[in-house]
């Protein structure tokens, strides 16, 4: 597959995996409801010679990555010059923690995206607004339309860069304790630990008037 298509992203090299081949997709539906579930991501680049991995919040709006920073960070910096930023976003989510009879064959059960190409700052007005209204959503859907919006002189100090979801997949792994046949009768308990994120009850600020309600939003998000 050369070209994206309308239900998979196209394989290339850097998304195809070396190890567990069957636990990769490019589904595009799979690909995205895994970036939509999720907010936090680690953005990888290079400066001078040197690796560098920044946790940051993201958002996808369409077949794009909105990434958020500050004007001063050296990624954003690196975006706004020509030709962009060569980067690599990674976002997992954790499904459960896999215990077996042999510390060997520990393992996790995750949902990853993995996204590679060349990012870019962006810089027209219209645009902005839709990523940062996006951001804040990806966190809490409903929240943009329930804040102020951004002035002058925090829009001067707040950057987004875009990526293009073009080389991208997607892995998993929902499987059990997968023992080895000669450990089986070993007296080590085995089995799955689920994890999963839940959101807490709401606390309001305390200059909040006591009769203001909790927005519609937040009872949902719970």
């Amino acid at each position: 597959m050369s070209a994206n298509d309308a239900t998979q992203y196209a394989r290339t090299p850097r998304t195809t995996p070396t190890r567990y081949r069957d636990r990769a997709t490019w589904e595009r539906a799979a690909i995205h409801a895994i970036l939509d579930e999720g907010y936090l991501c680690h953005l990888g680049f290079v400066v001078d010679g040197a690796p560098v991995v920044l946790p940051t919040i993201y958002a996808r709006v369409g077949d794009r990555l909105y990434l958020h920073g500050s004007t001063g960070s050296r990624p954003l910096r690196a975006a706004a010059a020509d030709p962009g930023l060569r980067v690599c976003v990674t976002v997992t989510l954790e499904d459960g923690l896999v215990l077996t009879r042999s510390a060997f064959n520990h393992s996790v059960n995750f949902r990853s995206v993995v996204a590679h190409g060349t990012a870019h700052r962006v810089t027209d007005p219209e645009e902005l607004a839709v990523a940062l209204d996006a951001l804040v959503d990806q966190a809490v859907p409903g929240r943009s339309a329930d804040c102020r919006p951004a002035d002058a002189r925090e829009l001067a100090a707040t950057a987004v860069i875009r990526l293009d979801l073009d080389e991208v997949s997607a892995k998993t792994r929902d499987d059990g304790a997968d023992d080895d046949p000669e450990d089986m009768d070993l007296p080590h308990w085995a089995g799955v630990i689920p994890i999963r994120t839940v959101r807490g009850t709401p606390v309001p600020h305390p200059a909040l008037p006591p009769e203001q309600p909790l927005p519609a939003y937040l009872r949902d998000a719970r």
